[in-house]
């Protein structure tokens, strides 16, 4: 063998030894720094070392500045708040595998009630998702089973109860509500790639292209009009590169294979996509333009001055519309109520049955249920003036007609919260208000009788907006013969 091919080869073999050199060394080099970050965690006598991560942070998305920019603006043009609640947002698309599990996040819900959190103030927020443990506390309540360790004052004059009083009406109300679904997981829309070799040293290159859609809505949680409905998505982009060389030198083989691959998370894409509706359907319910402050979110280059140009270009349109400033001020919307905090329990203990609700329970007329309503004030047996002339309208009636029955049930305020004793005797003594009114306009004894009364376990059976039932009566036909 001539003397310059062994040399040749010589060449190569210790080139190739300095390359797995270099390789090994990399190697224990990577090796020394995982071990380095092992030892930073100190660990308990005999447990096993654990490697440290990266650390926890907030979950940012692009839409970060474009929800910082649209609550300034409802600060700017003095947006009133509003109460906004979520219902479900499921994953649609039908995408699974028995290895993985869902292809999409089931958490859409989750993901809108963190992107509201984003308004701060400009949104109160209402929690209607999950809603098992105060439907479970309420039903305690109920019960007389809920008490917080300490003595409560229901009557004056009465020995304190252990449990804590419910008056009603401590759940606020909401004044929209968004639902809709993650509808559309398209793989692979579009790909292109690119490969060369020679001489079996080369390079490759491949992008692919998939998207994702959501529907949502944003509904007035009173009319159950639908005031705004967006369909949105978005296009997730995968790059992967890489590069080797597979070569024989004489007898020596060199492989050696080098790449990396790059995809935007999917359920961050999906999180990104709810967050963009929800500007839009922020804007709509307040009047605003939220794309200025979407397209500043997206265009990047963030400070001050782009901040304000972006709220100035959102609150525009509402400006328009409401013209220049009056010089007293305006009436207040009445689609959307100023929240104020008042004692629902001060305001209601004492103060008369509102007219148009008296009005109602007292007009002597059978509502939707076939029932006539009489209402009483918390904690009192008389009749007032309007239950008394509803009543004598009534009893006229009856007697008039010895074939006509009617039910009637008596009502006063949710906030009446009694012991069960002096609940079921005022329910008593509320009744036999009602049967000596209707003996007094000629409707005969006989003819009424006692359906249901509260006992000691009975649960407040609550009707209509913050009433509850106390008593039921039932006046039934004339007995032919009774001389009536």
């Amino acid at each position: 063998m001539p003397q310059g091919l062994n040399m040749h080869r010589t060449t190569i073999r210790r080139t190739l030894q300095v390359l797995g050199l270099i390789a090994a060394m990399a190697t224990l080099a990577g090796c020394s720094a995982i071990q380095a970050r092992r030892e930073a965690q100190a660990q308990p006598p005999k447990e096993a070392s654990v490697m440290p991560g990266s650390s926890s942070r907030n979950n940012t998305t692009p839409m970060e500045s474009a929800f910082t920019c649209l609550a300034k603006s409802y600060g700017a043009v003095k947006v009133p708040v509003v109460s906004i609640t979520v219902g479900d947002v499921k994953d649609y698309t039908g995408k699974y595998s028995q290895a993985e599990g869902n292809a999409i996040t089931q958490g859409g819900s989750l993901m809108l009630y963190s992107a509201l959190g984003k308004m701060g103030s400009a949104v109160r927020l209402q929690e209607r998702f999950d809603t098992r443990i105060a439907e479970l506390e309420l039903a305690y309540a109920d019960r007389r089973q809920l008490g917080d360790g300490k003595l409560h004052a229901v009557e004056a004059g009465k020995p304190q109860v252990p449990w804590v009083p419910y008056f009603g009406g401590s759940i606020l109300r909401s004044d929209y509500y968004i639902v809709g679904g993650i509808t559309e997981v398209n793989y692979n829309i579009q790909s292109r790639g690119a490969e060369f070799s020679v001489s079996s040293i080369g390079g490759k290159v491949r992008t692919f292209t998939m998207n994702v859609g959501v529907d949502l809505r944003i509904v007035d949680s009173r009319s159950l009009v639908v005031v705004k409905t967006v369909s949105m998505q978005k296009q997730i982009t995968g790059t992967e590169v890489g590069a080797g060389i597979f070569r024989f030198f004489g007898t020596e083989l060199l492989d050696v294979n080098m790449g990396s691959k790059n995809q935007e998370p999917l359920q961050l894409g999906v999180r990104t996509t709810i967050e963009h509706g929800l500007l839009e359907l922020l804007g709509a319910v307040s009047g605003l333009n939220a794309q200025p402050c979407v397209d500043y979110a997206l265009k990047g280059a963030h400070n001050a001055e782009k901040l304000q140009a972006a709220v100035d270009a959102t609150t525009q349109p509402l400006l328009q519309a409401v013209g220049p400033a009056p010089a007293e001020p305006a009436p207040a919307n009445k689609l959307v109520e100023s929240a104020k905090v008042v004692d629902i329990a001060e305001a209601t203990q004492n103060t008369p049955l509102p007219v148009p609700v008296n009005a109602a329970q007292n007009s002597g007329k059978a509502g939707a249920n076939g029932s006539v309503s009489i209402g009483f004030e918390p904690n009192k047996s008389s009749l007032d003036g309007m239950a008394q002339q509803a009543l004598a309208e009534l009893g006229k009636g009856l007697a008039a007609d010895r074939q006509k029955s009617v039910s009637i049930e008596l009502l006063t305020r949710e906030t009446e919260n009694l012991p069960s004793a002096q609940r079921r005797q005022l329910a008593q003594e509320r009744a036999k208000a009602v049967s000596d009114a209707l003996v007094a306009n000629g409707v005969q004894g006989s003819r009424i009788a006692l359906e249901w009364l509260p006992d000691a376990s009975s649960a407040i059976q609550r009707q209509g907006a913050g009433m509850q039932v106390v008593a039921r009566l039932k006046v039934t036909e004339a007995k032919a013969g009774s001389g009536w």
